[in-house]
């Protein structure tokens, strides 16, 4: 990628991360709900709630609610929690440890598992394509938060093997934070790497069958070397592309894992929060998650220019 894309992609970039923030601000206070009536009860009075109301800044009009907001956070300041006063950035040091986990963890694994599923089902076909076949229809017909229910009925409930929800932070160490994340893991995990091994086969089998695989077989490279070193190395494009989209999918995957499993995460939070119109705490996760899709975005235009000549140009 040349410094002057990816200057205009920086550019753009900056300008759909505030075009969200504003769009969504906007969005969420049109649904249904008033933080300040939260606050003081059912029962208020009317006096007393107008002036919550006043506290929180609810009584100004959205856009100076937004510039507030957005001044706040340009200064290092994302405020502080409607409903429960707390700092913000306090709320989410908490939380994030969690979602993060819980990202990556089923990055790596779904990556792992995908990848080598497709390459093993281009080297050899047969049941083993068939399989992969049926486990991409499967992986994308069926919903995420499915498959954690299922899995709960049969780990947790049926055989007693896992814990059926809740979170302990990893520094009480992985002998208690494991077993409360493997159900979790695992659904991200089926989720993602449906449409990963299908892709991974179908881009390696195309080039398993280009007349340099013929030469280089020829000259007597072995076919591990072929398939594993050559072929999926020149189909990373492709591969590249989906695991860019799997990355942007766990954001809203998490989101729903989170709450099935009851795990006290960024996802879940996020849920609680708009539900409570706290403004100020769904903004920010909100800006926390545009801002994965945006960096995951450049680092997929960075491997495209990496390993395709055609983008270098």
């Amino acid at each position: 990628m040349s410094w002057r894309r990816l200057a205009n992609w920086l550019v753009m970039s900056i300008v759909l991360v505030f075009a969200v923030s504003a769009l969504t601000f906007l969005l969420i206070s049109l649904t249904p709900g008033d933080a300040a009536r939260t606050v003081v009860g059912p029962e208020a009075s009317a006096e007393r709630y107008q002036e919550v109301r006043a506290q929180l800044g609810l009584d100004l009009p959205v856009w100076q609610q937004y510039l507030n907001w957005l001044g706040g956070l340009l200064t290092g300041d994302p405020g502080r929690s409607l409903l429960s006063g707390v700092p913000i950035d306090q709320v989410l040091q908490d939380r994030i440890e969690p979602t993060l986990a819980l990202m990556l963890c089923a990055f790596v694994c779904s990556t792992i598992v995908g990848i080598t599923l497709g390459v093993v089902s281009a080297s050899r076909g047969g049941a083993l394509g068939r399989f992969v076949d049926m486990l991409s229809l499967g992986g994308i017909a069926v919903p995420t938060f499915w498959i954690g229910l299922v899995l709960v009925a049969v780990f947790s409930v049926g055989l007693g093997w896992l814990p059926t929800s809740g979170y302990r932070p990893i520094a009480d160490g992985v002998g208690e934070w494991l077993p409360r994340m493997i159900l979790p893991i695992i659904t991200l995990t089926l989720a993602g790497t449906a449409l990963l091994a299908r892709q991974t086969r179908d881009a390696v089998a195309e080039q398993l069958t280009m007349p340099y695989i013929v030469l280089l077989r020829a000259h007597g490279v072995s076919e591990r070397s072929l398939v594993w070193r050559h072929a999926l190395r020149n189909a990373a494009v492709p591969i590249i592309t989906i695991l860019g989209m799997k990355l942007i999918g766990l954001t809203t995957g998490t989101v729903l894992v989170e709450t099935v499993f009851s795990i006290p995460g960024l996802g879940s939070y996020a849920v609680q929060q708009t539900q409570a119109h706290d403004l100020p705490v769904v903004q920010i996760i909100t800006l926390i998650f545009t801002i994965v899709v945006v960096v995951t975005n450049l680092l997929v235009e960075l491997g495209y220019g990496r390993l395709n000549v055609k983008a270098r140009a």
